[in-house]
Protein backbone atom coordinates (compact mmCIF):
# COMPACT_ATOMS: atom_id res chain seq x y z
CA UNK A 1 0.00 0.00 0.00
CA UNK A 2 1.37 3.42 -0.98
CA UNK A 3 1.22 5.88 1.91
CA UNK A 4 1.14 9.67 1.97
CA UNK A 5 4.71 9.57 3.27
CA UNK A 6 5.77 7.46 0.28
CA UNK A 7 4.23 10.01 -2.07
CA UNK A 8 5.92 12.88 -0.22
CA UNK A 9 9.30 11.14 -0.41
CA UNK A 10 8.88 10.50 -4.13
CA UNK A 11 7.82 14.11 -4.71
CA UNK A 12 10.91 15.35 -2.86
CA UNK A 13 13.15 13.05 -4.85
CA UNK A 14 11.63 14.23 -8.12
CA UNK A 15 12.10 17.88 -7.10
CA UNK A 16 15.76 17.25 -6.38
CA UNK A 17 16.31 15.44 -9.67
CA UNK A 18 14.64 18.16 -11.72
CA UNK A 19 16.54 20.96 -9.96
CA UNK A 20 19.82 19.06 -10.31
CA UNK A 21 19.14 18.46 -14.00
CA UNK A 22 18.54 22.20 -14.59
CA UNK A 23 21.69 23.16 -12.69
CA UNK A 24 23.86 20.57 -14.48
CA UNK A 25 22.40 21.50 -17.87
CA UNK A 26 23.37 25.14 -17.43
CA UNK A 27 26.69 24.83 -15.64
CA UNK A 28 27.94 21.29 -16.15
CA UNK A 29 28.21 18.62 -13.48
CA UNK A 30 31.52 19.71 -11.99
CA UNK A 31 30.46 23.34 -11.57
CA UNK A 32 26.92 22.51 -10.40
CA UNK A 33 26.37 23.64 -6.83
CA UNK A 34 24.35 21.74 -4.26
CA UNK A 35 23.46 25.03 -2.56
CA UNK A 36 21.87 26.27 -5.80
CA UNK A 37 19.95 23.02 -6.20
CA UNK A 38 18.64 23.27 -2.66
CA UNK A 39 17.79 26.95 -3.08
CA UNK A 40 15.71 26.17 -6.16
CA UNK A 41 13.77 23.45 -4.34
CA UNK A 42 13.52 25.03 -0.89
CA UNK A 43 14.69 21.72 0.59
CA UNK A 44 17.33 21.03 3.20
CA UNK A 45 20.66 19.21 2.96
CA UNK A 46 19.12 16.51 5.10
CA UNK A 47 16.43 15.93 2.48
CA UNK A 48 19.06 15.79 -0.25
CA UNK A 49 21.28 13.29 1.54
CA UNK A 50 18.29 11.17 2.54
CA UNK A 51 17.75 10.42 -1.15
CA UNK A 52 21.27 10.76 -2.56
CA UNK A 53 24.40 10.02 -0.52
CA UNK A 54 26.56 12.35 -2.60
CA UNK A 55 26.59 14.85 -5.44
CA UNK A 56 28.08 12.07 -7.59
CA UNK A 57 25.13 9.78 -6.89
CA UNK A 58 22.73 12.62 -7.66
CA UNK A 59 24.45 13.27 -10.98
CA UNK A 60 24.26 9.62 -12.01
CA UNK A 61 20.58 9.54 -11.11
CA UNK A 62 20.03 12.57 -13.35
CA UNK A 63 21.66 10.64 -16.21
CA UNK A 64 19.74 7.42 -15.57
CA UNK A 65 16.33 8.83 -14.76
CA UNK A 66 15.93 12.32 -16.16
CA UNK A 67 18.01 12.30 -19.34
CA UNK A 68 17.37 8.68 -20.27
CA UNK A 69 13.73 9.07 -19.26
CA UNK A 70 13.26 12.01 -21.62
CA UNK A 71 14.96 10.19 -24.49
CA UNK A 72 12.87 7.10 -23.86
CA UNK A 73 9.66 9.10 -24.07
CA UNK A 74 10.68 11.29 -27.00
CA UNK A 75 12.66 8.86 -29.19
CA UNK A 76 13.02 5.29 -27.96
CA UNK A 77 9.37 4.42 -27.28
CA UNK A 78 7.99 5.98 -30.47
CA UNK A 79 10.44 3.92 -32.53
CA UNK A 80 9.86 0.74 -30.53
CA UNK A 81 6.08 1.02 -30.79
CA UNK A 82 5.87 2.22 -34.40
CA UNK A 83 4.07 0.14 -36.99
CA UNK A 84 6.14 1.98 -39.62
CA UNK A 85 9.53 2.58 -37.95
CA UNK A 86 11.05 4.12 -41.07
CA UNK A 87 8.41 6.84 -41.31
CA UNK A 88 8.55 7.34 -37.55
CA UNK A 89 12.30 7.98 -37.74
CA UNK A 90 11.73 10.61 -40.43
CA UNK A 91 8.95 12.16 -38.34
CA UNK A 92 11.19 12.37 -35.28
CA UNK A 93 13.83 14.18 -37.32
CA UNK A 94 11.20 16.57 -38.70
CA UNK A 95 9.98 17.32 -35.19
CA UNK A 96 13.48 18.28 -34.07
CA UNK A 97 14.06 20.37 -37.20
CA UNK A 98 10.93 22.42 -36.60
CA UNK A 99 11.05 22.41 -32.81
CA UNK A 100 14.47 23.94 -32.20
CA UNK A 101 14.75 27.37 -30.58
CA UNK A 102 17.43 29.73 -29.25
CA UNK A 103 17.09 28.58 -25.64
CA UNK A 104 17.58 24.91 -26.47
CA UNK A 105 20.62 25.67 -28.63
CA UNK A 106 22.13 27.97 -25.99
CA UNK A 107 22.48 25.17 -23.46
CA UNK A 108 22.88 22.27 -25.89
CA UNK A 109 21.93 18.63 -25.51
CA UNK A 110 22.20 17.50 -21.86
CA UNK A 111 23.46 14.08 -22.92
CA UNK A 112 26.06 15.51 -25.29
CA UNK A 113 27.21 18.05 -22.70
CA UNK A 114 27.90 15.36 -20.12
CA UNK A 115 29.58 13.07 -22.64
CA UNK A 116 32.03 15.85 -23.46
CA UNK A 117 32.55 16.93 -19.85
CA UNK A 118 32.66 13.66 -17.94
CA UNK A 119 33.60 10.71 -20.17
CA UNK A 120 37.34 11.27 -19.87
CA UNK A 121 37.40 12.06 -16.16
CA UNK A 122 34.88 9.74 -14.47
CA UNK A 123 34.43 6.06 -15.28
CA UNK A 124 31.03 5.85 -13.60
CA UNK A 125 29.64 8.69 -15.68
CA UNK A 126 31.21 7.22 -18.82
CA UNK A 127 29.55 3.85 -18.14
CA UNK A 128 26.13 5.33 -17.40
CA UNK A 129 26.25 7.58 -20.46
CA UNK A 130 27.37 4.63 -22.57
CA UNK A 131 24.26 2.71 -21.49
CA UNK A 132 22.11 5.45 -23.02
CA UNK A 133 24.12 5.64 -26.24
CA UNK A 134 24.09 1.85 -26.59
CA UNK A 135 20.35 1.73 -25.99
CA UNK A 136 19.76 4.53 -28.50
CA UNK A 137 21.83 2.81 -31.17
CA UNK A 138 20.09 -0.49 -30.43
CA UNK A 139 16.63 1.04 -30.75
CA UNK A 140 17.53 2.63 -34.09
CA UNK A 141 19.15 -0.59 -35.30
CA UNK A 142 16.04 -2.61 -34.50
CA UNK A 143 13.87 0.04 -36.16
CA UNK A 144 15.96 -0.09 -39.33
CA UNK A 145 15.98 -3.90 -39.29
CA UNK A 146 12.19 -3.92 -39.01
CA UNK A 147 11.94 -1.35 -41.80
CA UNK A 148 14.22 -3.55 -43.90
CA UNK A 149 11.92 -6.53 -43.33
CA UNK A 150 8.97 -4.36 -44.42
CA UNK A 151 10.78 -3.42 -47.62
CA UNK A 152 11.01 0.22 -46.54
CA UNK A 153 14.82 0.45 -46.64
CA UNK A 154 17.43 -1.15 -48.87
CA UNK A 155 18.04 -4.86 -48.41
CA UNK A 156 21.82 -4.32 -48.49
CA UNK A 157 21.82 -1.77 -45.66
CA UNK A 158 24.13 -2.53 -42.73
CA UNK A 159 21.65 -1.58 -40.00
CA UNK A 160 24.24 -1.72 -37.21
CA UNK A 161 26.61 0.67 -38.99
CA UNK A 162 23.78 2.97 -40.07
CA UNK A 163 22.38 3.18 -36.53
CA UNK A 164 25.82 4.06 -35.14
CA UNK A 165 26.18 6.82 -37.72
CA UNK A 166 22.67 8.17 -37.08
CA UNK A 167 23.16 8.53 -33.32
CA UNK A 168 26.64 10.02 -33.74
CA UNK A 169 25.44 12.48 -36.37
CA UNK A 170 22.37 13.50 -34.35
CA UNK A 171 24.53 14.35 -31.35
CA UNK A 172 27.10 16.02 -33.61
CA UNK A 173 24.38 18.35 -34.89
CA UNK A 174 23.79 19.44 -31.30
CA UNK A 175 27.48 20.11 -30.70
CA UNK A 176 27.87 22.19 -33.85
CA UNK A 177 24.73 24.22 -33.15
CA UNK A 178 25.73 24.91 -29.54
CA UNK A 179 29.18 26.07 -30.62
CA UNK A 180 27.68 28.41 -33.22
CA UNK A 181 24.72 29.32 -30.95
CA UNK A 182 22.55 28.88 -34.01
CA UNK A 183 19.22 27.04 -34.37
CA UNK A 184 19.69 27.48 -38.14
CA UNK A 185 22.85 25.38 -38.00
CA UNK A 186 21.01 22.67 -36.08
CA UNK A 187 18.21 22.64 -38.62
CA UNK A 188 20.65 22.53 -41.53
CA UNK A 189 22.53 19.60 -39.99
CA UNK A 190 19.35 17.67 -39.29
CA UNK A 191 18.07 18.39 -42.80
CA UNK A 192 21.16 16.62 -44.12
CA UNK A 193 20.66 13.76 -41.70
CA UNK A 194 17.02 13.44 -42.75
CA UNK A 195 18.13 13.34 -46.39
CA UNK A 196 20.54 10.52 -45.47
CA UNK A 197 17.64 8.57 -43.96
CA UNK A 198 15.53 9.23 -47.05
CA UNK A 199 18.37 7.85 -49.12
CA UNK A 200 18.09 4.54 -47.28
CA UNK A 201 14.72 3.84 -48.88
Amino acid sequence: MITAMDIAHETTRTQLLQAAFAEIHRHGFQAAGLSEILRDTGLTKGALYHHFPSKHALGLAVVDEVIQGWLAKAIFQPLEEAEDPYQTLLTLLDQRIHGMDDEAVKWGCPLNNLIQEMSAVDADFRDHLSVILTRWQGVVQVALTRAQAQGRVRADLDCEAASLFLVAAWEGCWGMAKNRQSPAVFRQCLHELRDYVRGLA
